[in-house]
């Protein structure tokens, strides 16, 4: 994949995440504006997040990250890449029934395990309801992302970029209905989400079949490929597991303090925007071309991929991460301050917002880092990087709490991130020259740092002048606007003299459609 197919694979990526993020907040929104912070929406937290928890850890997480780079070598070699994934998907399908059977058994207790907090409270019960209704999403939606890796695997990627705007067009749709109807607008919303998991589950398949992968249905069989994918995956669903620990952590701390459960899921919320566009972007066209390099002996294309990867991310990255900081309140209390979210809910949002955002490029560079082992199949060291960062994590989130509160969670989660990109970036050093990013990279990333500064300066004088027009209805989303096109003018025109970046390159990318990308094999 040449550099500029490369830039265009992340640019198709991320366009489509940015769509399915902008209607992720007119979902969010709607959300908070319909259930407020209270207990009708810390049990819809809850009951979601269980099954996106199983789902990383599970599909996105482990299986993937065994099953794409093994896929890939397949279609590269022109091996038998259907009959291999015929038998993945008839594996992972089987576990998944199987623990879809064994949740919706034992939902209470699982619903403790992720908010003890809510015992004896009203939104225990709702979580309990709404965790049975919304847990067969994982079935469809984990198998959905094994679809996903087909067609990543063989550079297309527009499809499966695409399917979660299926999922945010129907919630918001279902929550739209039922606020028109006079229906119950949260269960309108809990039972809309397995019906997207279906529906997405069915684009990725007819994405599939056009993409001329044939998977056929069959019992599960433990054939040597599959044995060998397994013992790949199992220290990949051990770091999957650890990265959900840490999750379930800050979720108990936060779940003994009022609100802070929905605080920090919407914080969680907007940070999860550059992340989507960037970082996930990133890692999903990053893999399958590392794994496809690494097939043909090329080290020297694996380091260019790397130091491009990590060079076009960082350039978005940066100055997404000062903007979250420097301007935290603005962001938040336009996008979700209506209905029941009140202001003292915005400005706790805020604080959150600037903490994660202090660890907004460590959970990017985790995303680029992350393929350097997995691409050659080493999925041991990054799991026990990834219990290093449990550590830090669990001590940070639960002995902060007392001395600070509902907010620890958040400080624990960047500090944890940053300690495991150091962790990564010591031990790929194992890889020798391959695993470094190049001359050019170095060159330009504090010429970035620099431009974003310039940014951050101009953003708070910005934020100061347009503060009468934020705080005032109908006004405000256009200031905001402004503000998000004053520093993106800033930011661009300071990288462009700093040379922490050359426009053309983006301009070259975006110039081609994702249909001719996905063409280009």
């Amino acid at each position: 994949m040449k550099p500029i197919r490369l830039l265009s694979g992340f640019f198709t990526v991320g366009g489509w995440t940015l769509m399915s993020r902008v209607f992720g907040f007119v979902r969010d929104a709607m959300i908070l504006a319909y259930l407020g912070t209270g207990p009708l929406y810390q049990a819809y937290v809850v009951a979601f997040r269980l099954p996106n928890m199983f789902r990383r850890f599970f599909a996105e997480g482990a299986f993937n990250m065994a099953f794409v780079p093994m896929f890939s070598k397949k279609v590269e070699g022109g091996e038998d890449a259907d009959g291999f994934a015929s038998d993945a998907f008839a594996g992972l399908a089987s576990i998944l029934i199987g623990l879809t059977v064994l949740a919706l058994a034992t939902m209470p207790w699982l619903i403790y395990a992720l908010a003890s907090g809510f015992a004896g409270q009203e939104q225990f019960g709702l979580s309990v309801e709404f965790g049975r209704i919304v847990f067969p999403y994982i079935l469809f939606i984990s198998l959905a992302a094994l679809l996903s890796g087909m067609l990543n695997a063989a550079g297309r990627f527009a499809a499966a970029a695409a399917a979660p705007v299926l999922l945010n067009v129907l919630l918001i749709l279902a929550m739209a209905a039922a606020a028109a109807l006079g229906g119950d607008v949260a269960r309108a919303l809990i039972w809309a989400i397995p019906v997207a998991g279906v529906a997405q589950f069915v684009l990725l398949w007819v994405a599939v079949k056009r993409a001329g992968f044939n998977i056929s249905f069959r019992w599960p069989r433990l054939t040597p490929e599959m044995r060998r994918l397994v013992r790949v995956a199992i220290p990949a669903a051990l770091a999957g597991g650890v990265v959900q620990i840490n999750l379930l952590v800050g979720q108990q701390v936060a779940s003994y303090f009022d609100k802070a459960v929905s605080w920090l899921f919407a914080a969680d919320r907007l940070y999860q925007l550059p992340l989507g566009v960037v970082g996930i972007a990133v890692g999903v066209v990053l893999l399958p071309d590392l794994s496809r390099r690494l097939k043909a002996n090329d080290d020297a294309g694996a380091k260019i991929a790397l130091s491009r990867a990590g060079e076009i991310a960082l350039a978005l990255t940066i100055p997404s991460a000062v903007a979250l900081i420097v301007i935290p309140l603005p962001l938040v209390s336009v996008l979700f301050e209506r209905g029941a979210a009140t202001a003292s809910d915005s400005a706790a949002i805020a604080v959150a917002v600037a903490i994660y955002g202090l660890g907004l490029p460590a959970f990017v560079l985790q995303k680029i880092m992350q393929p350097v082992f997995f691409a050659r199949e080493d999925t041991r060291r990054p799991f026990y990087y990834a219990l290093v960062s449990m550590v830090i994590n669990a001590a940070l989130a639960i002995g902060l709490a007392p001395l600070i509160g509902w907010f620890a969670p958040a400080i624990a989660t960047t500090s944890a991130a940053w300690a495991m990109v150091f962790l990564l970036w010591y031990g790929a050093r194992s890889y020798g020259d391959v695993a470094r990013f190049d001359a050019r990279f170095h060159g330009r990333i504090w010429r970035m740092v620099g431009a974003s500064v310039i940014m951050g300066a101009v953003l708070w004088a910005a934020a100061v002048g347009l503060a009468p027009y934020l705080n005032l209805p109908w006004w405000r989303a256009l200031a905001l606007c402004a503000l998000i096109g004053i520093g993106v003018v800033t930011y661009f025109g300071a990288g462009q003299m700093l040379g922490a970046f050359r426009l053309a390159e983006f301009k070259a990318a975006m110039r081609r459609s994702p249909s001719r990308a996905e063409s280009d094999k």
